[in-house]
């Protein structure tokens, strides 16, 4: 079924319902970023096929809301269909709401539907506000018509549920429930729901394989002052799952039985997070019980997201085995990489091409982004604990390289060439820590462009990788110094400059990140980020430098306690395209002292080849 028909069936369903407008999220019932294949009707509805979006369908249009990672790809995966692309966070582009005060401005209904269990508590509220200023729009919360027209709509996953073992969760799940109950009496709340997939998994020390890169289970955890349930399907637990939660004092239930989770529950009030907990469940929470009596709604803050971003010391050990082992994978691509570009240069061709077959390309064929990302992945699978991707491989050539998220498809696959640069974002899930690195790696000759683009994205990496900062500040106040060189040139990046990374979890975790935009939340140590900052020039090439990071401490004065980070990653970053004079003293020191930290803690793992080349690639400039 091809999206115009998916657009006039899901039309006849307004109708029906009365509906002048439906509006199809990026999210599930538990606000993933990665949502499982049955909630992602936003890409069923429009052909997009970003992690972010928001589609609206009115009677006689619609529109696609994406933020800057994805322009460049929706405009070309909307391109031939109704949808006309908005941007986020560009002058001019209107919300939702005022779109839809315009389109809706002659019609006689005005009521628009939405799955309340697709959008937060939080996110409802606000629609419901900003609709209501827009001549009094209504939101109809109570309908799925993806149900009804989706034919083929996926199932609940139905992959098992695998224990996360102590030696790499470090606490057991009675100690991390004991820590949540102390900390929801802190809030004066006597239970709370958890919706949030990873925070579910990291609390009961279990993983899944419910959503993609992401080890986490479709469910929903419910803690209460001497008990806990975990709703789940049942048939994704095995007896040692069943035996290990037992052990923890969890009951379990049916996933279903979630919406008759409050008229069970037991205590006086509730601690529902409205930025995690779905509009539809914190509606259901408000209604009276059997009795009579209602739940007082605690609103507030999950104490779990806080809990899991600082990790212990077992985990951040976790981390640094991870990464060496990822270490040894990258450095080996690398090498392979290099081999395969100086073949290509002594047979005097400008299309690189592949010296030995891969299992899905052929010796001889080109060397397209493709190609890049399976023999990468090929070689992180080689290594111990490995358990998939964190997210789908970033591989740009050229100018693909200044798509944000661009991900290489048949139809846009590109063979790498003896020239330019190529951006490679990637990461993995080991079982004891998860990795994100981006390096940008010249091919060839790179012009005198690519060279300051970068060595500036260079030089605003090592400005934040190398901060020393008070104890509790936030990213918002960290973020200017890794875009102060960009800045200081005209230059700027639409996207945050660091997110937070889980430990076998979610590759974006917390709400601890550094960007522009205000978020408040301190940073403290033993918490995990990641510095990106990047430049991309539309129709010419992308440069990125990416170190997963591991907050610490610094030290004490009068003033207090202060923090700094220390890079958990170890790959060398190419010096070839450098411009010297655009870097200080000080700043070549700190890329040396990091190359000497790569090649003393990775050489013990790699062959004498091997050896060689990254101690050339890790020289001192």
């Amino acid at each position: 079924m091809d999206i115009a028909h998916r657009l006039q069936r899901l039309r006849e369903e307004m109708s029906r319902e009365g509906l002048s407008a439906y509006i199809v999220t990026s999210s599930d019932p538990h606000n993933s970023e990665y949502t499982p294949d049955r909630w992602r009707g936003r890409e069923w509805v429009s052909g997009f096929d970003g992690s972010a979006g928001t589609a609206v369908i009115t009677m006689h249009s619609a529109a696609l809301w994406t933020d800057s990672r994805y322009f460049l790809a929706a405009e070309r995966q909307l391109k031939g269909s109704e949808f006309r692309l908005m941007k986020l966070k560009i002058a001019g582009t209107p919300t939702v709401a005022e779109w839809l005060g315009s389109e809706l401005a002659c019609d006689t209904r005005r009521e628009v539907g939405i799955s309340g269990l697709c959008l937060t508590a939080e996110q409802g509220k606000q629609l419901i506000d900003e609709l209501r200023l827009q001549g009094g729009i209504t939101l109809r919360t109570n309908i799925d018509l993806l149900d009804r027209v989706w034919d083929d709509r996926p199932t609940l996953p139905p992959s098992p549920v695998s224990i996360q073992p102590m030696q790499c969760a470090g606490e057991s799940v009675a100690d991390k429930l004991r820590r949540v109950r102390q900390a929801l009496r802190d809030q004066h709340a006597d239970g709370m729901l958890v919706s949030a997939l990873d925070d579910i998994a990291w609390t009961l020390n279990l993983r899944g394989n419910d959503v993609h890169c992401t080890p986490v289970f479709v469910a929903y955890l419910l803690i209460e002052s001497r008990r806990a349930t975990l709703y789940v399907e049942p048939g994704k637990l095995t007896d040692d799952v069943r035996s290990h939660l037992s052990e923890a004092g969890v009951d379990v239930a049916p996933y279903a039985d979630i919406n008759q989770a409050f008229n069970r529950y037991g205590e006086y009030n509730i601690l529902l997070d409205p930025g995690e907990v779905s509009y539809s469940l914190w509606q259901l929470a408000m209604q009276k019980r059997p009795d009579g009596s209602r739940v007082n709604i605690v609103s507030g803050t999950s104490p779990v997201a806080q809990m899991k971003t600082v990790k212990n010391s077992v985990e951040q050990q976790g981390y640094h085995n991870a990464m060496l082992r990822d270490g040894v994978a990258l450095v080996r691509f690398l090498i392979w990489l290099e081999r395969q570009t100086k073949a290509a240069v002594l047979r005097g061709d400008d299309v690189i091409r592949l010296t030995e077959s891969l299992p899905r390309h052929a010796a001889g064929e080109p060397l397209t982004e493709m190609a890049v990302d399976e023999k990468l992945t090929m070689l992180r699978a080689e290594q111990d604990l490995y358990r998939g991707l964190s997210f789908d491989t970033i591989a740009g050539y050229g100018p693909h390289g200044a798509v944000v998220h661009y991900e290489a498809t048949p139809s846009t696959d590109t063979p790498l060439r003896t020239r330019s640069l190529l951006l490679l974002d990637s990461g993995a899930q080991y079982q004891d820590g998860t990795t994100d690195v981006t390096r940008t790696i010249s091919l060839g000759p790179t012009t005198e462009e690519e060279r300051r683009i970068y060595t500036l994205v260079l030089k605003g990496h090592l400005r934040l990788q190398n901060v020393v900062f008070p104890d509790g500040a936030s990213g918002t106040q960290l973020d200017a110094i890794a875009r102060e060189p960009l800045w200081r040139q005209g230059l700027n990046f639409l996207h945050g400059t660091g997110h937070g990374v889980g430990s076998y979890l979610s590759v974006h975790e917390g709400r601890h990140q550094v960007r522009m935009e205000w978020h408040p939340q301190p940073l403290r140590a033993g918490m995990t980020l990641t510095d990106e900052p990047g430049i991309y020039l539309a129709g010419r090439f992308g440069a990125r430098t990416e170190n997963t990071l591991l907050i610490r401490q610094w030290g004490e004065t009068e003033m207090g306690r202060f923090l700094c980070f220390e890079p958990l990653t170890l790959c060398p970053i190419d010096t070839r395209p450098i411009e010297r004079s655009l870097l200080t003293d000080e700043e070549v020191q700190w890329l040396n002292d990091y190359h000497r930290m790569v090649c003393d803690k990775l050489l013990p793992l790699l062959a004498p080849d091997e050896q060689r080349w990254l101690k050339q690639a890790t020289a001192a400039i």
